[in-house]
Formats: structure tokens, C-alpha cells, sequence
């Protein structure tokens, strides 16, 4: 299980490399092979939480703990060192309050106030991701050492990039991401569908 959650975490890194084939400042630039590699090289050195030269279990612990040391802050608020129950409770309020002022934002703009069954489709279309995050990133690991080097990620940054240059003129315009982005959505619903469907299934199929 482990070595499942640490892959799916770090494939959620992977399918955040769309970002790699991102605009221009103008917003509809093209992006060039060169700098989707400069932006994986980057990517790579931020998730290298710990500096070991590769990705794995070790840098999702060190992200982990780097995140609950950020939240009990947070929750600190005379920076004492303890979270008292007051302080607990501060922070609860805050977070209803903010929840309620985003429902509110929702409600004036016309968007859903409430989730209801399209949470359940969110968790799907979730699952969905993180199964085709699994499988990235069992491809992106080549030499099956159950790490990501750098020169691995960057493999899988720039096939990703490939795949998106669809007439392969070295970069990606807004009509190829627009066309990589509906594919993905596309894949994402079959694999819902198929999950549904087995879900659905009598136990004794």
C-alpha cells in the first residue's frame, strides 16, 4: 500500500506537467520543447524535497511532514508551542467562515451552493486521475527502482510535451493543449464508466 500511495502521490506531480506546455505571459504563446525541459528541470528540483537526486517515498514523507509543521503553525497562534482547545477551535471557526464565504461568492455568481451526488462524481473523476497517475508514473520509472531520477521525469516531461505537439513543429499552442486537455477528460470518463460499471456489478459476477 506504501509503495501505492507514494506512486499515485508523485504521479500527481507528473500530470501536473501539462504545466511544462503552459502559455506565454500573453496567455496564448506557444511553448517550446526548450522550455518545457527548463520547466521539468525546475519541477524536479522543488519535489526533490530532501536532495537525493530522485523522487520517491522519502520525498513524499519530507513534503508531509514539511506541510503538518505549516498547519500546526497555523493552529499556533501565540506561537507557544502547544494548540490549546481555544486555538483549536479559532481555527475551526475560521475555516466555516471561509467555507460559508466561498458558498456565498458561489451563490452570487449562479454556481452550486451545495455538493451533493456531484461529490460523488468529483471523487470519481479523482480516481480516475489517480489511477492514470499510477500508471505514469510505473512508466516513468524505467529502470523499475521504484524512484524517479531526474533524467526519468524528464523522459516523461517531454514525451507528455510530444504528445501534445501534435503536428510536431517542436511546440504547443493553446489549440494543442485545448486538445490534450479533452482527450485526458475523455480517458478520465472511461475510466469512470468502467469503475461505475463495475461497482454495479452483482457481488457473484
Amino acid at each position: 500500500m506504501k509503495k501505492k500511495i507514494s506512486f499515485l502521490t508523485l504521479g500527481a506531480a507528473l500530470v501536473a506537467v501539462p504545466v511544462l506546455a503552459a502559455p506565454g505571459a500573453d496567455g496564448n504563446a506557444p511553448a517550446t520543447r526548450a522550455e518545457a525541459q527548463a520547466k521539468a528541470t525546475a519541477m524536479f528540483a522543488k519535489l526533490d524535497a530532501n536532495g537525493d537526486g530522485k523522487l520517491d517515498a522519502a520525498d513524499r514523507a519530507a513534503k508531509r511532514a514539511e506541510m503538518q509543521a505549516k498547519a500546526f503553525e497555523r493552529l499556533d497562534a501565540d506561537k507557544d508551542g502547544n494548540v490549546s482547545k481555544a486555538e483549536w477551535d479559532q481555527a475551526s471557526a475560521d475555516r466555516q467562515a471561509k467555507r460559508t464565504e466561498r458558498l456565498e461568492k458561489r451563490a452570487e455568481a449562479g454556481e452550486p451552493g451545495k455538493r451533493g451526488p456531484g461529490l460523488r462524481g468529483h471523487h470519481g473523476r479523482r480516481g480516475g486521475h489517480h489511477g492514470m497517475r499510477g500508471g505514469m508514473m510505473m512508466k516513468a520509472d524505467t529502470d523499475g527502482d521504484k524512484a524517479i531520477s531526474a533524467a526519468e521525469f524528464q523522459t516523461a516531461a517531454l514525451a507528455r510535451f510530444d504528445a501534445a505537439d501534435a503536428n510536431k513543429d517542436g511546440q504547443v499552442t493553446a489549440e494543442e493543449r485545448k486538445a490534450q486537455r479533452d482527450a485526458w477528460k475523455a480517458k478520465a470518463g472511461e475510466w469512470r464508466a468502467k469503475r461505475g460499471a463495475a461497482q454495479a456489478a452483482p457481488a457473484g459476477e
